[in-house]
């Protein structure tokens, strides 16, 4: 079976993302006026700053860092799944190579 197969067969979705020295460069997956799923790759020692935004979900595929949700920080590895609820800040620091998958309703 190929590794991708339109748009909803993704095999090795960590090979999606894309890593650049200017930050994240997320990949959507699925980019629709009610739903967005996206792969998100960060080279070790990059961020995404604090900021809130609308209930999401991070599911780490790989790589290890911190990730804070209002008050709260956690580690991030492999298999790890951090839901924010809507409005809540959120940011995240990488210590190695992270990728992680992203959904969120709209």
């Amino acid at each position: 079976m190929p590794d991708k197969i339109s748009e909803i067969y993704f095999a090795e979705t960590n090979k999606e993302a894309l890593f650049a020295g200017d930050g994240p460069k997320p990949q959507f997956l699925i980019d629709t006026p009610g739903f967005k799923t996206l792969v998100v790759g960060l080279d070790a020692g990059q961020q995404i700053p604090l900021h809130s935004d609308s209930a999401a979900m991070y599911y780490f595929l790989e790589g290890s860092g911190l990730m804070t949700v209002g008050q709260e920080t956690f580690e991030i590895k492999p298999g790890v799944t951090i839901i924010a609820p809507g409005g809540a800040v959120r940011g995240m620091n990488a210590k190695t190579q992270v990728v992680f998958l992203g959904a969120k309703g709209i």
